[in-house]
């Protein structure tokens, strides 16, 4: 889609909060954002982090500031990052002594380029003044926060009294319900601290992160209506693998489709020594999928049945993503709209020329007993029929060539 935020069902217009140059809410096309898993108390390992996931589309990365190193290091860091000419803005995660770390170092404060608060670890006895002082930090170097109310770091205070407000109805809620009163109630009444302390109105984001998906939904169906501030949606630890896409794509499908949520992130558990790049790449698909943005061109390849025994058209599909991947750093500079591209790659007579007709560029490959030959066709029609041994090499010729002639006028959009 040329226009990413076009025809993006909305709960209802949401103010626009600037993050280090990335737009997050209102009409801005949904932000991906990831959180890097190095100690942040050292500078390269945790600068080389954030690069990778900033090639990897992620629009903001999260580091976690949680020791008097890792403030301290955090200048350091971003030096780095754009030493390594990467320019994404770097979040600061603050929990339990953020208001110390950021009043005693004021370089780190003004180099990141916004704070998450969690209201409910500031500290229960001083929990206003605590919160109040990151703030007044955030108003005084111009930075956005995050208020991330957390379902395993809820606001005790708040959550004993509306239990107790509960438990004094002649018909108690169930106690899921009053949690999850309990999670939206510390996200506004904390909003509206923050700007009753001089914090402006379109610098504040909201989230209100669970680990079910069922919950997820249920928490952002009631907190959207009761604010007009950008939402993060995310599960908090969604998992490793299948189960953590899984999860992550049934509970931020269910609420972008709703129109809620101005910008995401997977929480997955990686591979042991594995990066990061995963749980940035399953944003971006979802996302892709819901025809919310495009990031990547999309590949339609049949799963294969008794038709097609042979395992051809399953690596010629492996092979042409791949290729379609490893040529976008390049493609994204030269051809504007390529992320778009739709390409089919069929394998039987059954589905194989309906849908390759239905793509930009799509090849129908013989199933099993079918005469071996492959028709391709561009833009709808058949445009000619591929035999032999080369037809993958001749395939991506094709290929090439389509995307020069259809993207290659185009002129890159302004920024």
């Amino acid at each position: 889609m040329t226009d990413p935020a076009a025809g993006r069902p909305r709960r209802r217009p949401t103010v626009s909060v600037d993050v280090g140059g990335v737009l997050v809410g209102s009409a801005h096309p949904i932000v991906v954002q990831s959180m890097t898993n190095t100690d942040t108390a050292d500078p390269d390992s945790t600068a080389i982090q954030v690069a990778r996931l900033a090639h990897a589309g992620s629009q903001l990365v999260r580091v976690t500031v949680n020791t008097e190193e890792a403030a301290a290091a955090v200048p350091e860091m971003v030096r780095k990052v754009r030493g390594l000419g990467v320019d994404v803005p770097i979040i600061g995660d603050f929990h339990y002594n953020g208001h110390l770390l950021l009043t005693r170092h004021p370089e780190a404060a003004a180099v990141l380029a916004k704070y998450r608060i969690n209201p409910g670890n500031v500290g229960a006895k001083r929990h206003d003044e605590n919160f109040q002082t990151i703030v007044r930090v955030a108003i005084d170097h111009d930075k956005p926060v995050r208020i991330g109310v957390n379902w395993g770091s809820l606001d005790q205070a708040l959550l004993t009294e509306l239990m107790d407000a509960n438990a004094r109805i002649p018909a108690p809620r169930d106690a899921r319900d009053v949690m999850i009163e309990a999670m939206v109630e510390s996200a506004v009444r904390s909003a509206e601290l923050a700007e009753a302390t001089g914090l402006r109105h379109d610098r504040i984001i909201l989230s209100a992160k669970v680990s079910g998906v069922r919950d997820l939904v249920d928490v952002y169906r009631s907190l959207a209506p009761r604010t007009d501030l950008p939402l993060h949606l995310g599960l908090t630890e969604a998992g490793m693998g299948m189960k953590g896409i899984v999860g992550s794509t049934a509970g931020l499908a269910l609420l972008l489709t709703d129109g809620i949520g101005d910008t995401i992130r997977v929480s997955l558990t990686p591979e042991p020594g594995a990066g990061r790049e995963l749980e940035v790449e399953v944003a971006q698909q979802i996302l892709q999928s819901l025809g919310l943005r495009s990031f990547l061109p999309q590949v339609s390849a049949c799963p294969g049945c008794g038709r097609t025994t042979s395992t051809f058209f399953q690596e010629m599909a492996r092979d042409i993503q791949t290729y379609l991947k490893d040529q976008m750093p390049v493609w994204r500079e030269s051809y504007p709209g390529v992320e778009d591209l739709r390409v089919a790659v069929m394998g039987c007579v059954v589905n194989g020329p309906g849908e390759s007709k239905h793509a930009d560029i799509g090849i129908s490959l013989p199933g099993t007993f079918e005469e071996p030959v492959a028709p391709v066709f561009i833009d709808g029609k058949l445009d000619r029929t591929l035999r032999g041994d080369a037809i993958v090499p001749e395939f991506l010729a094709l290929l090439e060539g389509y995307v020069e002639r259809r993207f290659g006028g185009v002129a890159a959009p302004s920024v």
